[in-house]
This record gives C-alpha cells, sequence and structure tokens, in this order.
C-alpha cells in the first residue's frame, strides 16, 4: 500500500481522478466493516475514508451521525477500529485515511495517537476540528510516524488561510463544498 501522496501522484500521472467513499467503523459491527473495506477496495476504491464513531460529530450529518450513534451503541472503541484496520490493511490495495475528531487525539495524547494510527496501517488523518492554528503537533508527530494530515479549506475560508492550509496539508487539501454539516440537502 503506498502513501496517500504517491497514490495521488499516480493518479495524476494517468490523468485520473480519485474515488474516496467514507464508511463508518462499527455500523452495524467491525466485521461488516472489514468486509466493506475490502468490497470498496476490490471495486476501485482509491482511498477509503473510515470515521471512528464519536458521540457528537458536528460536521456531520443526519445520516453519518446515526451510524455514529448504531456504532457506539454496538460498543465500537477507538482501540477496536485500529486493531481491526490493521488486520484489513494487510490485503487492501486502497489507502486509509482515518477521520476523527480532535478530542480522542486529546484523551490518548498526540503521539500514542498517531503512533497506533500508524502501527494499524492507516496512511492518513483527517480531523475536521482540527483548526490550523492548533495543527502543529499534530502534523510534526505525524510527519515523524508515515502518516498524512490532511486539513480542510471551507467555503469561508480566505484566500490567506487557504494558501496557509495548502503549505501545512499532507496528501491532499479536503475542499468542504458547503458549509455546515455533511449530508442531502
Amino acid at each position: 500500500m503506498t502513501s496517500i501522496s504517491g497514490h495521488f501522484e499516480s493518479l495524476r500521472a494517468k490523468n485520473q481522478c480519485a474515488l474516496i467513499p467514507f464508511i463508518t467503523a462499527g455500523d452495524p459491527d467491525l466485521e461488516t466493516t472489514a468486509e466493506a473495506l475490502r468490497v470498496l477496495d476490490a471495486n476501485g476504491a482509491d482511498f477509503i475514508e473510515l470515521g471512528v464513531p464519536y458521540s457528537d460529530p458536528l460536521a456531520d450529518g443526519p445520516v453519518i451521525q446515526a451510524a455514529a450513534t448504531r456504532a457506539l451503541k454496538a460498543g465500537t472503541r477507538l482501540a477496536q477500529v485500529l486493531e481491526m484496520a490493521q488486520s484489513a490493511t494487510r490485503s487492501l490495495r486502497s489507502p486509509l485515511i482515518l477521520f476523527t475528531y480532535y478530542n480522542p487525539i486529546l484523551s490518548l495524547g498526540t503521539q500514542q495517537f498517531l503512533k497506533q494510527v500508524a502501527d494499524s496501517g492507516i496512511k492518513g488523518l483527517v480531523v475536521p476540528d482540527l483548526p490550523l492554528e492548533e495543527a502543529d503537533d499534530v502534523l510534526k508527530s505525524a510527519d515523524t510516524v508515515g502518516v498524512e494530515v490532511t486539513l480542510l479549506v471551507t467555503p469561508n475560508s480566505s484566500k490567506q488561510r487557504i494558501e496557509a492550509i495548502a503549505r501545512q496539508s499532507r496528501g491532499f487539501i479536503y475542499l468542504v463544498s458547503v458549509t455546515g454539516v455533511t449530508g442531502v440537502r
């Protein structure tokens, strides 16, 4: 499995865009999540975004919020998600990108969190509530373990902020297309 940047370079050389599906880990259970990862990989996903269920997913719309609630009720926790990812990544061609909120990173400690993410075979990280001004520690720690942290640009971002985010983001820039939560409009 290649890095996020390396895989994008390969796609760019072939003048192709990337298919990046999102699934919530643990909905309905981790065994089904692992199988979904294999199916997405086998059917052309270039990357797969794996959402860690969180109790207060402020950037997510009702569909992902409901999936996170079901996963949490089923007992899904970060450690289990990373364990499942470690097993699944052995057979995947598509790099995994972990989508999580900042609180689990703070709870575990940045370096410990990123070491566990890297050890699980995950290649990228998206943290929607991590502002650029507070991203330095995460970016530096991620660089040391080979995990690429993707930062977000919103419709309200100034040109100067977009440029600053572009300098710091790894792998790609996550463009939030509309103001508000994800989902159907």
